[in-house]
């Protein structure tokens, strides 16, 4: 299929582009912001842990009646909640997705018209400034300077000059020029299909902490299966009691499995993408909830984070002997000749309009666009020669009195640029001839919040690294003005050491860095890692891009660059850099409240499967020596009733708690040291006082009645251990399931409904022994012991 003619430089007419949407030639692809409905009932409701428990529920049903089965409500709660949550999650994504989803400017019909990038048709024209990420491929039809970085997909850092008839991809950004394109690969024909599309969306990507939750399940899943294979065969010697010895097999199964684990997990993220949502923050990938919490380095690029977008002309300071209205028409020329003008260009046009200086309309022969990498940007004109604007540490020699000047000005906290003649000048082979025509002194908008959230992360113990392209006096003004540790001592990154080794050192005993090239930023991302520190860095800017791309959790300003919001997991919509501390406490919650859910949850596996061994064990030796048959102490009811106030409510209410200690490493090892002990604690004194209920000669419903309020007590120590710190409602939840169960004991119809019965004298004395020996083990080795070793 041959491609039409296009009119030059004027793009599709309407009845083309109209033509080209009836064909289907259109830029869509299948977008999955985030995991469609049949995929999040699916996730929900087909999980090996709701098919073990409902077959567990369907084999009670069957053998012990309906009561038995209660412990398979589990299922429903985990489908009702965790699909309830993953719903609302995804409607705050897909909504902050659209805000997020950056427009594409088309020529059609000799007229730019902005539309959403699914809009875009084969052969439309695309136009091109600094910072705009290119979604469909095609040839270039004309650049002016047009400077393309295709790091993300080639791995190399410097960018590319495109001349027309070169070829762009998606995938890469513009980092300086500006120019038109021919959209040609489109939809699933564009590397965008496969790359931006893969990089852009919202990933279930397993965190760490639910790489920890999953091989906990595994290795719950390998002992589970020969322990109960134990239980069912010491359960099935007796075959005069076939129906009980199956229901209470089933009861000692159930409690090995911990059902609400994942669910819990699950909800703590999607409350946590929800109430980000609300403060206009959105997470691209579900492991940025805990990448923040467990960051202890977080850099930020001064520009657009620590100072807000817009900047305000001060003052335009000729030098000495040079004409102040040449001064400003080079401006306005310069201003007049910039196709895409940066903040910088921006105050300086509003600076002119202000003052009434129009466009001199001065003859340009090549603009030369800015470039983070070189510092300025330039004009050459017919009549008027070459004018430069840019870093005055870069253009003029560090002894020259004006760049003196501008050293002074900066330490001001102001940014100064030197407004330059030059004999010769090129983007590739730099300027010379220089001579200084006069100074733009710009005054810079701090964040109001700033301050204060700088301050957060030092009380945190985050360690804060403001690096910026500005110069070192600059970015130490502001960091002074922000109270910043260490803003005196500030540190000139062209000076900077090649070696890794010695650039982490430099690296860990400084603050502020000033004059940092886009590289730079990536190696100082890869500096900090190398020392084992979780690096969360932050930028606006395509310059950002490539440090954002590689930080442990990279965070972009929603009002920057589409190219850095695109590989940011995380995008403040709002540009307010207040918001951090909110998305860390966030992280927290989800860490530290999942550490204390794990607690619960796996403290009920080991006492289950300990449990399980001495009964399964005991009862095969009481056969060997033709003793009586063990029966397990408990039914499916019993289980359900014990679960329900030790576990099931307590553990929702934990996951959903504040909590603001600082992420720790060793997840894994603190869980097991918790929930070994704790489980150990709660099995063998409720094993010890059921063999010894029964060997008195009381009823069998006294005894299991004795060994689960034994196993209650102890279990509801330690949730209240897991519930530290204390506050008045974690009191009043602990006293509210203590309370519930012993009014279940109390009440004679719930007693009946759950087959308990109060005990009698001798079995409560057995009773408050075996519970004050396992409460007094668990203390030690959860509260006595490591206090011990922590001051010794």
């Amino acid at each position: 299929m041959t491609t039409p003619m296009l009119a030059e430089n004027r793009g599709l007419s309407a009845a083309e582009v109209a033509k080209r949407v009836e064909s289907g030639a259109v830029n869509q692809t299948k977008r999955h912001t985030s995991r469609p409905l049949s995929a999040i009932l699916r996730a929900n409701l087909i999980t090996p842990i709701n098919g073990l428990i409902g077959v567990l529920g369907v084999i009670a049903l069957i053998f012990g009646g309906w009561k038995q089965t209660l412990f398979a409500g589990v299922i429903l709660a985990n489908i009702a909640i965790g699909t309830i949550q993953e719903l609302r999650a995804k409607r705050t994504l897909d909504r902050l997705s659209l805000l997020n989803r950056s427009p594409a400017r088309v020529l059609r019909e000799g007229e730019i018209k902005v539309v959403d990038p699914t809009e875009i048709v084969r052969d439309d024209l695309v136009a091109l400034e600094p910072g705009d990420r290119i979604v469909v491929d095609g040839p270039v039809v004309e650049s002016r300077n047009l400077e393309i970085d295709e790091s993300l997909l080639t791995g190399e850092a410097d960018p590319v000059a495109k001349a027309p008839g070169d070829e762009v991809q998606s995938g890469s950004f513009v980092v300086a020029g500006t120019g038109v394109f021919r959209a040609e690969k489109i939809g699933a024909e564009s590397y965008a299909a496969k790359l931006v599309e893969e990089a852009s969306r919202f990933k279930r990507t397993d965190s760490q902490l639910q790489t920890a939750i999953n091989r906990f399940i595994k290795l719950i899943s390998w002992l589970i299966l020969p322990v109960a294979i134990l239980l069912i065969v010491s359960q099935m010697i007796d075959q005069e009691a076939f129906t009980d010895t199956i229901v209470s097999t089933v009861a000692g199964i159930v409690p090995m499995i911990p059902e609400g684990l994942v669910l819990l997990t699950s909800v703590a993220f999607a409350v946590g993408i929800i109430r980000l949502g609300q403060r206009k923050c959105l997470v691209q990938e579900l492991p940025a909830i805990e990448g923040l919490a467990r960051a202890d380095v977080l850099c930020l690029d001064k520009t657009g984070t620590l100072t807000e977008g817009g900047m305000d002309v001060q003052d335009i300071r000729p030098v000495d002997g040079q004409d102040s209205q040449a001064v400003v028409d080079a401006l306005a020329a310069l201003r007049a000749a910039d196709d895409s003008p940066n903040p910088t260009m921006q105050a300086v046009a509003e600076h002119l309009a202000e003052h009434d200086h129009g466009d001199p309309s001065w003859r340009v022969i090549e603009a030369m666009p800015f470039s983070s990498a070189r510092k300025w940007s330039g004009v050459r004109f017919t009549d008027n020669g070459t004018w430069l604007l840019g870093a005055p540490d870069v253009l003029l020699g560090g002894d020259d009195p004006v760049a003196l000047e501008a050293d002074v000005l900066a330490a001001q906290g102001l940014r100064v640029l030197a407004l330059v003649t030059a004999e010769s000048a090129s983007t590739t082979g730099g300027a010379s001839g220089i001579e200084p025509k006069a100074l733009v002194v710009l005054r810079q908008r701090l964040r109001p919040t700033a301050a204060k959230t700088l301050e957060y992360f030092k009380e945190q113990g985050v360690a804060i690294k403001i690096i910026s392209g500005d110069s070192p006096a600059a970015v130490g003004a502001v960091a002074a003005q922000l109270g910043v540790d260490g803003a005196g001592d500030t540190v000139d990154a062209r000076r900077l050491p090649d070696d890794p080794d010695r650039l982490a050192e430099v690296m860990e005993e400084n603050t502020i860095f000033g004059r940092v090239k886009p590289h730079q930023k990536r190696d100082f991302v890869k500096a900090l890692q190398s020392r084992g520190h979780t690096v969360a860095m932050t930028g606006d800017g395509v310059n950002d891009v490539l440090a954002l791309k590689d930080s442990d959790l990279g965070i972009a300003m929603g009002s920057g660059s589409p190219a850095a919001r695109s590989v940011a997991q995380v995008v403040l919509l709002d540009d307010e850099f207040a918001t951090l501390p909110h998305v860390v406490a966030e992280g927290r919650r989800v860490l530290g409240n999942i550490e204390r859910v794990s607690n619960l949850f796996l403290t009920k596996t080991v006492y289950a499967i300990t449990l399980a061994l001495l009964v399964g064990v005991g009862a095969i030796v009481s056969w060997a020596q033709g003793g009586e048959q063990l029966p397990y102490p408990f039914n499916p009811l019993h289980q359900s009733l014990l679960n329900m106030f030790t576990i099931g409510i307590p553990a929702f209410f934990l996951a959903l708690a504040p909590t603001f200690d600082r992420a720790k490493p060793g997840f894994i090892n603190r869980v097991l040291r918790f929930a070994i002990p704790a489980g150990l604690a709660c099995a063998i004194p409720t094993f010890i006082v059921y063999l010894l209920s029964l060997n008195h000669g009381g009823a069998h419903i006294d005894t299991q009645t004795t060994a689960g309020i034994t196993l209650f007590a102890i279990a509801l120590t330690a949730l209240a251990v897991v519930a530290k710190p204390y506050t008045p409602w974690k009191f009043g939840l602990v006293a509210a399931c203590g309370g519930a169960f012993f009014a279940v004991l109390a009440i004679p119809p719930l007693a009946e409904f759950y087959e308990l019965s109060l005990p009698g004298a001798w079995n409560t004395t057995a009773a408050l022994i075996a519970i004050a020996s396992g409460i007094g083990a668990l203390l030690f080795w959860l509260v006595i012991r490591p206090k011990h070793h922590r001051m010794a």
